[in-house]
């Protein structure tokens, strides 16, 4: 991590970092932390600062030095007491988890502790979190785990229990709109990208993609579809959806989208003073909000979340999408 983005780092999340220095003033170091906030916050830029900081060999009041051999290591991924998980596919596995606790457990490292930071924490699978909690519960030596979510519900509550949270909160989402639109993207998409990052690197990124607008476009017409009637619907899922939305991580997308469709539909409905995902769609989403119940609503959301469950079980997309579209139609669960 360069000096430039640690200062943005420090400035962005300054409770966070102060929380962990005073940590480490006190020598306090827990032995497992789950670092918890949406996409873009910095929790993986926060992992590794913490992690340089418990490494480094000279810290200059709490904060890692920079200059040191191991701080130099750790910012070119190549510090060998630092060990990085991620999915392997969409989920991380069974095998990753036990190679990461026999590699702890080897020689083979410098003096010092240990640190293994997991991102994507919640898309372990129950194996593989299985295997992790017996670890967690008995850790070796001096040995820090850094959890990484941005779905803390997601996480087996015994592991949840098992760490220290510490909460990450965005910026604030109107400051991020309103840099958007000064780069030139239109309120509406800055309004859309800014509920799925808190980045704006990203957000520039996500506005820029024509697969994004893309699937953005697709699911408005699907609420639309579904609001005119079933048949119309589930020939819109074969027809439209499954040829723009086929890669696992676009569905996912697509259903955060619709989730927010109908945050939106509520907000109009209660009459609340928040700016919407969707501003551009704000004079259809009044119409549906006149004519949709609350318990019509809320029981769409739950199908939404239902769903997104299932996608991440490996749910055939297709039977998901068409049940989803039933679900939505009648507004009742279906099982």
């Amino acid at each position: 991590m360069a000096p430039e983005e640690q200062d943005i780092l420090i400035k962005n999340q300054k409770v966070v970092i102060t929380r962990l220095s005073s940590s480490f003033k006190n020598n306090r170091i827990g032995h497992a932390y789950l670092f918890d906030g949406k996409n873009g916050t910095g929790k993986e830029a926060t992992a590794l600062f913490f992690a340089k900081l418990l490494l480094c060999k000279s810290p200059v009041e709490y904060v890692p030095c920079e200059t040191c051999s191991s701080c130099r290591r750790v910012s070119t991924g190549n510090h060998p007491n630092i060990t990085l998980i991620h999915p392997d596919g969409q989920n991380i596995k069974k095998e990753q988890i036990s190679e990461l606790i026999f590699s702890m457990t080897r020689k083979g490292y410098e003096s010092g502790r240990k640190i293994y930071i997991i991102k994507s924490a919640d898309r372990m699978n129950n194996a593989a979190a299985n295997t992790l909690l017996k670890f967690l519960e008995e850790p070796e030596g001096d040995v820090t785990a850094i959890l990484l979510t941005d779905s803390y519900q997601s996480l087996l509550p015994t592991i949840q229990s098992r760490c220290q949270r510490i909460s990450f909160l965005p910026p604030s989402r109107d400051v991020m709109i309103n840099e958007l639109i000064e780069t030139g993207l239109t309120m509406s998409m800055a309004a859309t990208v800014t509920m799925i990052t808190s980045n704006n690197n990203e957000a520039l990124l996500l506005a820029n993609d024509e697969q994004f607008a893309q699937v953005r476009k697709t699911v408005l017409k699907l609420v639309e579809a579904s609001e005119t009637n079933v048949h119309e619907a589930l020939l819109f899922i074969q027809t439209n959806w499954l040829q723009v939305i086929k890669e696992k991580e676009d569905v996912d997308l697509g259903l955060d989208l619709l989730l927010y469709v109908y945050r939106d539909i509520v907000t109009l409905k209660a009459g609340l003073d928040s700016t919407l995902t969707f501003p551009d769609q704000k004079d259809s989403f009044k119409g549906l909000a006149m004519r949709m119940t609350y318990g019509r609503l809320s029981a769409i959301m739950e199908a939404v979340l239902q769903s997104k469950r299932h996608l991440n079980s490996n749910m055939n997309r297709t039977l998901l999408m068409e049940q989803l579209v039933l679900n939505m139609q009648e507004g009742l669960l279906v099982v």
